[in-house]
């Protein structure tokens, strides 16, 4: 892991116009990325000294095109988005962080490739509170987006900010669950802050700005770049401990994440499920590769207590809910069905019961929510 080794010489803990107008004009220097500007920060010790050295002291690190490019007047698009995110920050419980200046988080400073930049709507504070990271399938199953608002809601419970991408399936449920609790959530977005994305979660995108905190590295009017979303996954495991993964197929992109999260020095965790399930696979890969196998809330905590990471942990996750009460006359059937998916006619074949009344059963189970129908005809059982 890396340090964070410059020291800004005028940090305060609200960027003034001006820095933040060098802030941007940096991040949108032809040739500066992320690794450039920090390489940058650490050679003169801050935004300002930067823009203060000379064209020969700035290509003696970077190279004559790109000293020329931080010489030069800001273009007029760069001068037309200095102008956008002043406005935007005008609004309420809208900031702007940057790397290595106060209030920026100490754990996501430290990778390798931090932004340089940080757009927040809500809860600033969240940031600096333990932190979990949740990921997973976008195409969930009932039983996973279950488990994920079941886990999320019982770490929150205790203490843990719960951080995901907002993105559909397990993120959206991890966000509602925990909303539930006393530690939160942070929603890490893969475009601008004034844009919501995927529309579907624009209620929950609105809830999470006021209970909580939505953070993106992409400037204003940043639309949903397929490329963004895979960069902003190192946030989501840069800003946490640790990273649960709750549900996942063998080629899903949390794996990505669980995997730059151990490679941040994080904890990985992952909830196993049936052999059968194409949404276990991916799990099941990261616990033979190292990741924590956790059936509980219980299970993360006792883990992420001892983590060097995690400056305080507190607090014992809540027993489950109650299952739902099981319909009249399905108790057996719901016995019948276990845990893995099942096919209709080996359960008429079990239970010995007519057509007509299975269906009436299975029915009756799935407006319950025990039951989830799966592709192919097949059915599971949902525990809650």
């Amino acid at each position: 892991m890396q340090d964070t080794d410059f020291h800004p010489k005028a940090a305060a803990a609200f960027l003034s116009d001006a820095r933040l107008a060098a802030w941007l004009r940096l991040e949108r220097a032809s040739g500066i990325g992320r690794r450039t500007g920090r390489k940058l920060l650490q050679a003169f010790g801050g935004i300002d000294a930067i823009f203060e050295a000379g064209f020969d002291a700035l290509a003696a690190h970077v190279g004559q095109a790109q000293a020329r490019a931080l010489c030069a007047p800001a273009s007029s698009e760069t001068r037309s988005l200095i102008e956008a995110t002043l406005r935007w920050r005008e609004r309420p419980g809208h900031r702007v962080l940057a790397l290595g200046e106060p209030g920026y988080p100490e754990l996501l400073a430290n990778i390798p490739d931090p932004p340089l930049l940080l757009y927040i709507k809500g809860h600033v504070e969240l940031l600096a509170a333990p932190v979990l990271a949740m990921v997973g399938s976008r195409n969930a199953s009932l039983q996973g987006r279950t488990n994920a608002l079941a886990f999320a809601e019982s770490l929150s419970a205790a203490g843990l900010c719960i951080v995901s991408g907002l993105a559909l399936g397990i993120d959206a449920a991890a966000h509602e669950g925990a909303l539930r609790g006393i530690g939160s959530t942070v929603a890490v977005i893969g475009t601008g802050p004034d844009l919501v994305y995927p529309a579907r979660n624009r209620a929950l995108c609105e809830r999470i700005a006021v209970d909580g905190c939505i953070v993106s590295e992409y400037p204003v009017g940043t639309p949903p770049l397929p490329g963004n979303f895979p960069k902003r996954n190192r946030v989501i495991s840069g800003l946490a401990a640790g990273v649960l993964v709750v549900e996942a197929a063998a080629q899903s992109g949390s794996l990505i994440t669980a995997r730059q999260a151990a490679e941040q020095g994080r904890e990985v965790f992952a909830i196993p499920g049936s052999i059968h399930a194409s949404l276990a696979k991916g799990c099941h890969i990261l616990i033979r590769e190292g990741a924590k196998l956790v059936d509980t809330a219980a299970d993360v905590l006792e883990a992420m207590a001892w983590s060097p990471l995690v400056r305080s942990a507190s607090g014992t996750a809540p027993a489950r809910a109650p299952v739902e009460s099981i319909p009249d006359g399905s108790a057996a059937l719901l016995g019948a069905l276990g845990h893995d998916p099942v096919e209709p006619d080996t359960l008429l074949a079990t239970l010995g019961m007519s057509p007509a009344l299975l269906s009436s059963q299975l029915l009756a189970l799935e407006l319950a929510g025990l039951l989830e129908r799966q592709p192919g005809g097949r059915v599971q059982r949902v525990v809650k």
